[in-house]
C-alpha cells in the first residue's frame, strides 16, 4: 500500500508567503506522515514550542495531534512529526485543509495550512458483506477507481433477482449499501455488482452470503 510523506518548513518570526501546494494522499492508506521543520529565524532562542493539529477532516486519523519542542536556537530548526491514516470514507478528489498551530513560551503563535487531496482507489473491488452470516440485515461495501454506472443486485440460488440495492451513477471512492432481508428465507444468496465506467469499460463481480434466521 502506498504511503505519503509530507515535509513542510515553517519559519518562526519571519513572515513569508508561499504558493499553496496540494499534497496527494493514497486512498485508505496507513503509515502516512507530515513532518514540520520549524526554523527559528529570530535573534533569540525559541522555547517551549508546541505544534498541534488545529483542524483536519474527520477521516484523517492522527496517532497524536500535538508535539512539543523544548527549544530552537537562533538559526536552527527542529522537526515535529505527525503520523496518520486515511479512512476509506474520505472523499476522492476534493481539496481539503489541515491547519497546524505553532506557539512558543512568549505567547506568539503561527498558523500553517496544508492542502491535501485523496487519490482514487487504484482498483475496482467488491468486499465480503458484514456481518456474514446475518439476520436480518447486512452491509455490502465496494470501491470504484473512477466514476461509474453501478448496479448492485441480490439473487437467490435459483438465479431469481430478489432485490436491487443500487442502480445509479456513483463517484470514485468507497461506497456501501445495506440489504434488509426481513422478508426473505434463510439460505445462501449471491450479490452481484456491475460497474460500467464512463468510457464504456465494465466489470462484474459476484460473492455469496448467508442469511441465517
Amino acid at each position: 500500500m502506498k504511503r505519503t510523506s509530507i515535509l513542510i518548513t515553517l519559519l518562526l518570526i519571519t513572515h513569508f508567503v508561499k504558493a499553496q501546494t496540494t499534497h496527494r494522499l493514497a486512498f485508505a492508506s496507513e503509515g502516512n506522515a507530515v513532518e514540520l521543520a520549524v526554523a527559528n529565524t529570530a535573534s533569540i532562542e525559541a522555547t517551549d514550542v508546541t505544534v498541534r493539529v488545529q483542524s483536519a477532516p474527520d477521516w484523517l486519523k492522527f496517532i497524536s495531534r500535538e508535539q512539543s519542542i523544548n527549544s530552537i536556537a537562533t538559526g536552527e530548526e527542529q522537526s515535529a512529526m505527525f503520523s496518520f491514516s486515511v479512512d476509506k470514507s474520505a472523499p476522492v478528489g476534493a481539496g481539503q485543509m489541515i491547519t497546524f498551530a505553532i506557539t512558543n513560551s512568549t505567547g506568539q503563535s503561527w498558523m500553517k495550512d496544508i492542502r491535501i487531496v485523496v487519490a482514487a482507489p487504484e482498483t475496482f473491488e467488491l468486499f465480503q458483506n458484514f456481518p456474514n452470516p446475518f439476520n436480518p440485515s447486512t452491509t455490502i461495501t465496494y470501491q470504484l477507481p473512477t466514476a461509474s454506472r453501478v448496479t448492485l443486485k441480490i439473487f437467490n440460488l435459483l438465479g431469481q433477482e430478489v432485490a436491487t440495492l443500487v442502480s445509479a451513477e456513483q463517484s470514485a471512492g468507497h461506497h456501501q449499501s445495506v440489504w434488509d432481508a426481513t422478508r426473505e428465507s434463510s439460505g445462501l444468496y449471491v450479490y452481484q455488482i456491475e460497474a460500467k465506467e464512463m468510457e464504456g469499460r465494465g466489470s462484474v463481480v459476484r460473492k455469496t452470503m448467508v442469511l441465517l434466521k
